[in-house]
């Protein structure tokens, strides 16, 4: 007995470190709203410093915001970037926002890249798997 109830909690821990590891859900859906959270579909999407996770909200096909995930970029040009970016998209319909050209943040141009990037695949997940 005392075997099985062992193989029972190591199996039990195995499945909840390995559903860990698997980091935020990719998209969920909150009242009406798609979240798209590209932590796992753009982590090799890097700006200075390493990857620049976002989520983007998406209602009735339309974006209504863009969130800035924590990230290692340098909190003065990421701010900078944050500011930029914060509602470049908001009100735009999917399909406007994927063929916007938007302008980076001078000054900062690897995490404005990503950050065009990341809402890139956001909207391309969010149009594949709605």
């Amino acid at each position: 007995m005392k075997k099985i109830l062992t193989l029972a909690l190591t199996a039990g821990v195995a499945a909840a470190l390995t559903s860990a590891d698997k980091g935020p859900q990719t998209m969920t859906k909150e009242k009406g709203t798609y979240i798209v959270n590209t932590t796992n579909i753009a982590n090799d999407v890097i700006g200075y410093e390493g990857p620049t996770p976002l989520k983007v909200y998406i209602k009735k096909n339309k974006i209504e915001k863009v969130e800035f995930l924590p990230n290692q970029e340098t909190p003065k040009y990421w701010n900078a970037v944050k500011k930029h970016f914060q509602e470049v998209w908001n009100g735009k319909t999917v399909k406007e926002a994927k063929t916007m050209q938007v302008d980076g943040r001078t000054g900062a141009t690897f995490s404005s890249d990503a950050v065009k990037e990341n809402v890139k695949r956001a909207l391309d997940y969010y149009e594949k798997n709605k």
